[in-house]
């Protein structure tokens, strides 16, 4: 069933019909039922192959597609995490091997039958668990101590209701030795001794017990094994393992992690601020998708090159490269139902299509070289060819800061007045440097003080103490020459209500007259804020406004609690008379 039923637009930002787009629509079936990603998408020799998941609780397939038909499907014992093409041998006639990770095997297809099973090795049990299972199997603990001492040690049991039923699962696998084994979580390539594209590759293999093992592509042994901190997910490698590479694991601690030749610990270290939900290498440049939508440019150093933010979310990314004319490409399909097509920051190709694009593969497939593989989140599967009159131009659809951010500044020349200061500072630097650390710790040493000062004669607001933990502040209403203060107090305890306290008012009795100057304050409850209401006449007749100072008294006590200054407003009612 084909359709065309998606579009495009190019980088100047204008919807083009089929005749001005860069892809031809070649098929689309919307019932495909295809669930998979993009690491478990692979052409080999003009075929798919496709990792399905196999969702609804469906078996995991190997489904094998020659254009858009399936021609094999073969069930598989657990999900597959990664698929991948490489070449084993040397020997004419050269045929590509087909790997694909599945649980804790790598299955190695040639011709597409089964050519051999790798496993992971087995890592060593724990010794507590160990040691519970053989006084087990020597009867020295009955059925459900066991059970509730492996729960405790928090080790994986199947739960038994019956007591019947636990026994006879007890006995039934006392007797077995314990097994742990690891499962693969990401696989890809590395050229062995040469970089040719027919060259020889080995297989790099992430575990879920963080490391990275490199296979040999004859014998399947392990050749090397890496340590990282975290579980890889993403695996981006260059170069040779004979000679010399570069390999970049994206983690589920949401860094980046890069390892060389002859090293078992990470070498850099790119810290993202999101969890990566795709790593892709243009020629020297990573470049990671992250869960804040957004695509970020870094070199194998972990410098961060530039940052491009997306409309909506990223589901899958993957490589695109066209060798007819040199072009590295990255390409994301994003929640919308767009999938855009970026080399470095500069946005080169849009694509539309019916549902959200959840896995990409681009290469020669068929008799065409630049051929597009999407599968959809229904299940669907789109399948479009790169006119070869397509050229991808930059610039016009970047997204990014403005062009003129690039532009060169007119910067003046160097006065000789910079050049002397440029000197200066450099004979002088460390007796500058001493100088502004002593004006820094005097200035430090005063605040200090100041504050001090404030805590011994309870200049704050808010209460030192931690047995009357109080807070005040003041309002002041009215245009004059009668004002109305109020006092807001607070009990900022958690539980414990506070009795027994004064307030009092210190004024200029020249320019102020207050009615109620001391009173005394109720049970605060905690949490509460309690008004407490006052008013002031002013009785200069000049506008001349003064500081009233409010105190918080503990009964028999001559230290207040705590203190505030209210700046007073000038009588607005006496300066108009």
């Amino acid at each position: 069933m084909a359709a065309a039923s998606s579009s495009d637009y190019d980088g100047c930002g204008a919807e083009s019909n089929e005749a001005n787009s860069k892809w031809l629509d070649a098929h689309y079936d919307p019932m495909a039922n295809i669930h998979t990603f993009s690491a478990c998408l692979a052409i080999l020799s003009l075929q798919l192959v496709v990792g399905d998941l196999g969702p609804g609780g469906q078996q995991p397939r190997l489904k094998v597609l020659k254009g858009p038909l399936v021609m094999t499907e073969s069930p598989l014992p657990a999900l597959p995490a990664a698929a991948a093409t490489f070449l084993m041998e040397q020997h004419e006639p050269q045929t590509p091997a087909l790997a694909l990770a599945s649980g804790p095997c790598v299955y190695v297809y040639k011709n597409l039958r089964p050519y051999f099973k790798f496993s992971l090795p087995q890592l060593p049990p724990n010794p507590l668990e160990q040691d519970l299972w053989n006084q087990a199997k020597e009867d020295r603990i009955d059925p459900l101590t066991l059970k509730e001492m492996l729960e405790k040690a928090a080790f994986p049991f199947i739960p038994l209701l019956e007591l019947s039923e636990m026994e006879a699962f007890v006995n039934q696998h006392k007797s077995n030795s314990i097994k742990r084994q690891t499962v693969i979580t990401t696989m890809t390539t590395l050229k062995k001794n040469l970089a040719d594209e027919d060259a020889v590759s080995c297989l790099v293999l992430g575990t879920e017990n963080k490391e990275l093992l490199v296979l040999d592509p004859e014998a399947f042994t392990i050749l090397a094994k890496m340590s990282l901190p975290s579980v890889p997910v993403f695996l981006e490698v260059s170069g040779q393992f004979d000679v010399e590479f570069r390999l970049a694991a994206a983690c589920r601690n949401g860094n980046i992690y890069i390892l060389r030749r002859d090293s078992k610990h990470p070498k850099y270290c790119i810290e993202l601020s999101a969890q990566p939900v795709g790593l892709i290498r243009v020629h020297k440049v990573l470049v990671v998708g992250s869960t804040q939508d957004s695509l970020h440019g870094f070199t194998h150093k972990g410098k961060k090159l530039w940052t491009v933010q997306m409309p909506a979310a990223i589901l899958t990314m993957n490589l695109l490269e066209q060798h007819s004319r040199g072009l590295q490409a990255v390409m994301a399909g994003l929640a919308n139902g767009e999938v855009r097509i970026y080399r470095d920051k500069a946005l080169l190709n849009v694509i539309h299509t019916p549902d959200a694009v959840t896995s990409l593969c681009f290469g020669r497939y068929g008799r065409e070289d630049n051929t597009l593989i999407m599968t959809t989140r229904g299940g669907g599967l789109i399948i479009k060819i790169l006119k070869r009159t397509a050229v991808f131009v930059e610039g016009g659809g970047e997204v990014g800061p403005p062009p003129a951010q690039a532009m060169k500044l007119n910067v003046p020349r160097k006065t000789r007045l910079y050049v002397d200061q440029t000197l200066r500072e450099r004979e002088a630097g460390t007796a500058m440097h001493r100088a502004f650390q002593t004006d820094l710790y005097l200035l430090r040493l005063r605040a200090a003080r100041a504050y001090l000062q404030a805590l011994e004669s309870s200049l704050s607001p808010v209460s030192a103490t931690a047995r009357e933990p109080l807070k005040l502040h003041a309002v002041v209403q009215g245009l004059g020459p009668t004002f109305k203060l109020t006092l807001h107090l607070q009990n900022t305890s958690t539980a414990r209500p506070v009795l027994g306290l004064l307030v009092c008012c210190l004024y200029n009795e020249a320019l102020y007259s207050l009615p109620r100057a001391f009173f005394k304050v109720p049970l605060l409850v905690p949490g509460l804020n309690y008004p407490l209401e006052t008013f002031v006449e002013s009785l200069s007749n000049k506008g001349i406004s003064d500081i009233i100072k409010v105190l918080v008294l503990r009964e028999g006590q001559s230290a207040p609690l705590l203190s505030a200054h209210i700046n007073m407003p000038g009588s607005e009612g006496l300066a108009a008379a």
